[in-house]
């Protein structure tokens, strides 16, 4: 190799070492953890072949037993029902539920056991002859002990 090509090779080095050096490595922002979110209730909940489909509230429930005017919004007064819709068949399944009010204090707690072989619809309710105070309540459901739908209500 001559003086003149090593001369070349050496000031080409130093040149790309130069730019390498000059150009900033952009690197990515360190990866911070992703806020950890509550877990969802459930919105449906599968046991042994049954489903829960829906879980209705209101005021009223026909002779289907089904809830006639779904609503969130009750008075003090009111008769509270819940209307738990299932679909599947299973030989024995208990449907529970737990309503609470405002941060969690039990208002009732009830349970029903059910062998459907197809729809079904099974109903709960609450009443305070003296009126409910008013504010945020909840009802969750169970089915044989796994969570599932809850609904959220308000007296008013």
């Amino acid at each position: 190799m001559t003086t003149r090509t090593r001369a070349a090779l050496t000031a080409a080095v130093l040149t790309s070492v130069f730019a390498l050096s000059a150009c900033k490595k952009t690197e990515a922002p360190a990866a911070t953890p992703a806020a950890v979110e509550p877990a969802a209730a459930p919105t449906a909940v599968s046991v042994a072949g049954l489903t829960v489909t829906d879980v209705s509230l209101g005021k009223t429930v026909g002779a289907d037993k089904k809830i006639q005017n779904p609503t969130d919004t009750f008075a003090p007064r009111d008769t509270i029902f819940a209307v738990v819709s299932t679909n599947g068949s299973a030989p024995s399944a208990t449907i529970a539920v737990k309503w609470t009010f405002g941060d969690g204090q039990t208002v009732k707690e009830d349970s029903r056991t059910i062998a459907p072989t197809g729809p079904a619809v099974t109903e709960f309710s609450i009443q305070k002859p003296n009126g409910w105070p008013k504010g945020s309540y909840k009802v969750d459901v169970t089915v044989d002990g796994k969570p599932g739908p809850s609904k959220t209500f308000t007296v008013k």
